[in-house]
This record gives C-alpha cells, sequence and structure tokens, in this order.
C-alpha cells in the first residue's frame, strides 16, 4: 500500500535541481562569514523582506529564539497567540535560556493581536493574518514602544496566497524569522531578519546557542534554489488542500469548514472520536496525519502530493471520521 504523507510540509525531500545546486555550491566558513553563499542568501532574504541583515540559521526554532530574545529583556514578557508555535512548540526555550515568560490568550482560528505575531498560523489551521490587521497592531504596538516579532516559518505561503509584498509584510516587524524547510523544500535552515546591529548580537548568540555554521554555503543553496523554483510553486498545495477538505467536508461538512482553507494546511474535528484514533485509522488505511489537539487532527500538502493525491487522500479520511 502507497502511503499519502499529509503529516507535514516538513517531510519533503531535496528535487534533483537543489541537489545539483548543493553539489556546485561556492563554500566557506561562516563563523568567519567567510561563505559567499551563505552572504548572498542572508543579503537577498533580508531585501525580499525589507530589512539591513540576515542570519541563516539552522532551525526556524532557533530564529525565532534569537529575534524574540533581540525584542524582550530577561524577566519580562512575550505576548502571543496560545496557538503560537513559540508558545506552544519550542519546548520553553525562551524561559529556560532566555528568562522570558509568555502571556497568551485565545484568538479565534489564530488571528492575533500580539507583539509575536505567526503568519501563516499553523495550529490555527494555516489561516492567513489580514494585511490590514497586522499593519494596525503594528502602529499600535510601536506607537506605545512595543517590538513585534514575526514568526513567518509559512511566510511565503501566505505571500503565495495574497499577493501581498514579502517587504511590505516584514516592514511591519521589527525581527521576522521566515522557514525554507517546509512548503519550499529544502533540507534544512530558516532565515532571522532584522537591522543590521541586531542581527549583529544575535550572531554572536547564535555561537552561544551552539548555532555556529562552518561551510553552510551547501544548505544555503538549497534555499536560493527553493526560492527561484519552489516558491512560484506553493499556490499547488494550496489547491490541493482545498480539495483535501472539500472531500472531507462533503461527507462530514462538520469536520471541517471548507473556506476557512487559506493554504495549505487544513485542521479537522474528529467529532466525539479521539485524534489518536483517527490517525491510526487514518494510517491504516493509506493516509498519514497528526493529532494536534485531544480530537483535532491536522493535514498539510507540500510538493510530493499531487491534487489527484489529496483528493484520493480526503476520501479516506473522510471515510474514518465518517466510522
Amino acid at each position: 500500500m502507497t502511503l499519502i504523507d499529509l503529516r507535514s510540509d516538513t517531510l519533503t525531500r531535496p528535487t534533483a535541481g537543489m541537489l545539483a545546486a548543493m553539489a556546485s555550491a561556492e563554500v566557506g566558513d561562516d563563523v568567519y562569514a567567510e561563505d559567499p553563499t551563505v552572504n548572498a542568501l542572508e543579503a537577498r532574504v533580508a531585501g525580499l523582506l525589507g530589512h539591513e541583515a540576515g542570519l541563516f540559521c539552522p532551525t526556524g526554532s532557533m530564529a525565532n529564539l534569537l529575534g524574540v530574545w533581540l525584542l524582550v529583556p530577561p524577566g519580562q514578557e512575550l505576548v502571543c497567540d496560545v496557538r503560537a508555535h513559540v508558545a506552544r512548540a519550542e519546548m520553553g526555550a525562551h524561559a529556560t535560556l532566555h528568562g522570558i515568560t509568555m502571556r497568551t490568550w485565545d484568538s479565534a482560528y489564530g488571528v492575533a493581536a500580539a507583539v509575536a505575531i505567526e503568519n501563516t498560523h499553523n495550529f490555527g489551521g494555516g489561516t492567513i493574518q489580514p494585511y490590514e490587521h497586522l499593519a494596525e497592531v503594528s502602529q499600535l504596538c510601536h506607537d506605545a514602544g512595543v517590538s513585534m516579532h514575526l514568526d513567518g516559518a509559512r511566510l511565503w505561503n501566505a505571500y503565495a496566497a495574497t499577493g501581498v509584498p514579502l517587504a511590505d509584510y516584514g516592514r511591519l516587524f521589527d525581527t521576522v524569522n521566515v522557514c525554507f524547510s517546509k512548503g519550499l523544500g529544502a533540507p534544512i535552515g530558516s532565515m532571522l531578519v532584522s537591522t543590521a546591529a541586531n542581527i549583529a548580537r544575535a550572531r554572536v548568540q547564535r555561537k552561544r546557542l551552539g548555532g555556529g555554521w562552518r561551510q553552510a554555503g551547501v544548505l544555503a543553496a538549497a534555499a536560493g534554489y527553493a526560492l527561484d523554483h519552489h516558491l512560484p510553486r506553493l499556490a499547488n498545495d494550496h489547491v490541493a488542500a482545498a480539495a483535501f477538505a472539500a472531500e472531507v467536508a462533503a461527507v462530514v461538512p462538520t469536520a471541517v469548514e471548507v473556506a476557512r482553507v487559506q493554504t495549505n494546511i487544513v485542521v479537522l474535528d474528529a467529532g466525539e472520536a479521539t485524534a489518536a484514533s483517527v490517525v491510526a485509522a487514518a494510517a491504516a488505511a493509506g493516509v498519514k496525519l497528526s493529532a494536534v489537539g485531544a480530537r483535532a487532527v491536522r493535514a498539510v500538502t507540500h510538493q510530493e502530493v499531487s491534487v489527484d493525491e489529496a483528493i484520493a487522500a480526503g476520501r479516506i479520511v473522510a471515510e474514518v471520521l465518517a466510522g
């Protein structure tokens, strides 16, 4: 049986073209800031997001950790949605390593009004923060002297869905994290962007956290290839997610509201069943999903899942939920 794996868009593997780009990358020692491919990627992404400088990091969690650390002194609070990745999925690192506590509240579908905003919102179902809302919150916070961090791990998806320029999103925030290893399909890597002074500080802290790279150009080349070749195709994943959701909703309308599927993530209501039982039954039938709550199940489309496969997966999951 061929499994359709919808657990996450982090499951993608490098394509042949990406592997070729990695193999031919010019490299150096990035701890000495001498890797030309890393340097070029940092400058490129900072420019795309309307910031002065960038810092290539191994993971999005590290980029978030550094971005928040730049803005929040030890003993003070970060304000964010209760489902935000920084609060829910980063192992308490902000408190453990940097002495930062979090004040959270529950906002509908992850649409937040906070100093740390996630766009798109993972556990909210891949929802896009409305640009006008972000601009209003940014103005309010900056007028009050409060800095803002954007967890834009899937900002590429928001850009693909809305057409709002990346720089327009980026300029609203003091620090921004974007990820290459999700929908863009690179094997590893995220970028933190901010002012040149902030990035200089973050580079030192990255080393303290064990994040000093050596010949990281092979990974930066993968990210650069992804921007050139995989960013333009993200809309395909959104079509696949909507098709998956439509198949489920046709059989179990209470499981998902198709109109709320905006990007490549679908969160399903398991109803009376437990999420764990739905995940197990779906896997047995050929579809891998993730449990993201006691009765919430997540499906994520990506470049290794076609629209036809998403439709087939939706039909299987619908039968599981109906049963």
